[in-house]
């Protein structure tokens, strides 16, 4: 950072990775073979960058901070497996990176900005198509939300929409002081294991996680007052809802959080037979 005259930008989230440590628990994570092929998101200074071209068959590296470049291009000078883009990976198109960089489906390797955790998680789960897995570096508080159970207090509509299309598991949680500078929170490095197929067969997705948003959307009421307030699909009235709620055998009274992936799906298929196209 010295030699490059580099600070890092709280704008863009940046902590960059200081310890070897982590590192290792996200290449052994990984399972990295030298067929493989690999997208780092916010490679950063390239500490990790290395390791992947060290392990892997290619690397395409994602990088939005321009002054980030030259330290990455310097960096890797050695290697050729490496392909660096000055891009942001939300507005990457990720059908034309596969078809043009990767010769298959690639793994997503990455320590993500705290502040856009979320959407590039969700943009993995979207592109699973392309992805076959993807090791994260995430705040401690997004990686419970990810492996979090009904009836925690974790649980939520990330942990459903996640779960939906992956199997997920917490590897190992990270101290502030592995990073420069130290972020307020711990960290952890999550797998996530994607999946081409729902865990659960879905008729309509979109339905689905409208109701999953209407569940939630008002957390501490009951799953009936919630749904009621919040769900606007044609033909669905409140006495319908409580026609549904009895037919699928589901306590009105229980909230949004305690409801399993399955009661969802169950709850959404009720729904949609009331529903006035």
């Amino acid at each position: 950072m010295r030699k490059y005259g580099i600070k890092a930008d709280k704008r863009l989230g940046q902590h960059f990775l200081v310890d070897q440590k982590p590192l290792l628990s996200m290449i052994t994570a990984a399972e990295l073979s030298p067929e493989d092929e690999v997208m780092e998101i916010g490679p950063g200074l390239g500490i990790l960058t290395l390791q992947l071209c060290a392990n892997a068959k290619r690397v395409v590296t994602v990088e939005k901070d321009r002054q980030l470049i030259p330290v990455l291009e310097n960096m890797t000078r050695d290697f050729k497996n490496i392909c660096i883009l000055e891009e942001d990976v939300l507005k990457l198109n990720m059908e034309n990176v596969s078809e043009n960089l990767f010769q298959g489906r690639f793994k997503v390797i990455a320590n993500l900005p705290y502040y856009i955790t979320s959407p590039i998680i969700m943009k993995i789960i979207e592109c699973r198509r392309w992805i076959s897995l993807a090791v994260l570096m995430v705040q401690r508080e997004v990686a419970q939300r990810l492996v979090a159970h009904p009836g925690t207090k974790d649980y939520g509509i990330l942990s459903i929409a996640v779960q939906m299309y992956a199997d997920v598991e917490m590897v190992s949680i990270i101290d502030q002081d592995s990073f420069l500078p130290p972020p307020k929170v711990k960290s952890a490095v999550v797998k996530i294991m994607l999946r081409q197929n729902p865990r659960v067969e879905l008729e309509d997705e979109s339905m689905f996680f409208k109701v999953v948003e209407a569940a939630f959307g008002e957390r501490r009421k009951t799953l009936k007052n919630s749904l009621k307030r919040r769900l606007c699909f044609p033909g669905i009235t409140s006495d319908t809802l409580d026609r549904v709620l009895d037919e699928t055998g589901i306590e009105p009274m229980r909230r949004g959080e305690t409801l399993s992936i399955e009661e969802y799906v169950k709850l959404t298929k009720a729904l949609k037979k009331y529903m006035i196209d």
